[in-house]
C-alpha cells in the first residue's frame, strides 16, 4: 500500500516509566509503516525508549506533575523517514557539559551513554533547548534503499 499523505502522532503523557511499554508497541508499529526493516525498527525503538526515560527522569526529575512530549512524523516521498521529537518539562542543560562515555575516567559510570547510543543508533539526533521550555530532542531514521532487481528489464 503507498502512503500518499505524511503520518504525524502526536502524544503528551505525564512524567512515568509505565509509558515505555505503549510507546515500544507505538513506535514499532509507525516504524513497520513507513518501510524501516528489523534493524532499523529495533534500533529506533531502543532509542525512543532510552530518550523518553531520559526525558523522566533527567529532564523532569520524575517529577509526575511534569509532561513528556512525543511526535512521530513519517514521510514516504523520495526515500522514506521517521523523525522522532521528544521534549520534556525540565531545566534543560548544554548538550556540551554532557561527558564523553568512550572517555577512559567515563568507562566504568553507569551513565552518560544514552545520547551517545542514540547518535549512533540513528542517521540523524539534535538537541536543543525547546521554545517552550525543557529539552527537545529530534531524532531521524531513514528507510534503506532497496537495492536494484538482478533481473533484466
Amino acid at each position: 500500500m503507498a502512503h500518499t499523505h505524511p503520518l504525524s502522532i502526536r502524544l503528551e503523557f505525564t512524567s512515568s516509566y509505565d509509558m515505555l511499554d505503549m510507546l515500544q508497541v507505538l513506535t514499532d508499529h509507525v516504524c513497520k509503516q513507513v518501510g524501516l526493516d528489523e534493524d532499523a525498527l529495533h534500533w529506533v525503538s531502543v532509542a525512543v525508549r532510552e530518550s523518553v526515560a531520559n526525558a523522566v527522569k533527567h529532564g523532569n526529575q520524575g517529577d509526575a506533575r511534569k509532561k513528556v512530549f512525543v511526535t512521530y512524523e513519517g514521510t514516504f516521498e523520495g526515500r522514506p523517514e521517521l523523525a522522532v521529537t521528544v521534549r520534556d518539562q525540565g531545566e534543560g542543560f548544554d548538550p556540551e557539559d554532557v561527558a564523553d562515555p568512550l572517555a577512559p575516567e567515563n568507562l566504568l559510570k553507569g551513565s552518560g551513554r544514552g545520547l551517545f547510543l542514540i547518535r549512533s543508533f540513528m542517521d540523524e539526533m539534535t538537541l536543543r533547548r525547546a521554545p517552550e521550555g525543557g529539552m527537545e530532542m529530534r531524532m531521524v531514521k531513514r528507510a534503506q534503499p532497496v537495492p536494484p532487481s538482478d533481473k533484466p528489464a
